[in-house]
């Protein structure tokens, strides 16, 4: 059983950035790839990015809707802690994003084993 903690979310106005981070705990945490998804008013929820399990070769991959803006990192002191990096912000990623992890070295979307409970990102002037 994992437990994973979303924090970081706010308020920012377009162009800002922000940085959200998701506590991981519980056991056997290097074998789980780590997606971050996000779900916006009246919207389905959506994949925003992947970073593979910590025993695996390092690889991340990134919507093309955030590419080049956000960015899906793994703590290297604690390999507990994933990141994402939200920067050049613009109203429709205005959304709750949520850290999922899946028990194999890579996301399969569709097959998530275990969800935080969210963090609100609002953008707005």
């Amino acid at each position: 059983q994992l437990q994973l903690v979303e924090s970081g979310g706010g308020l920012v106005q377009p162009g800002g950035s922000l940085r959200l981070s998701c506590a991981a705990s519980g056991f056997g945490l290097d074998s789980y790839a780590f997606a971050w998804f996000r779900q916006a008013p009246g919207m389905e929820r959506e994949a925003v990015g992947c970073i593979s399990s910590s025993r695996s070769p390092h690889s991340t991959e990134l919507a093309d809707s955030v590419k080049g803006r956000f960015t899906i990192s793994r703590d290297n002191a604690n390999k507990n802690t994933v990141y994402l990096d939200l920067s050049d912000l613009k109203p429709e990623d205005t959304a709750v994003y949520y850290c999922a992890a899946d028990h194999q070295s890579w996301c399969n979307y569709y097959g998530i084993d275990y969800w935080g409970k969210g963090t609100l990102v609002t953008v707005s002037s």
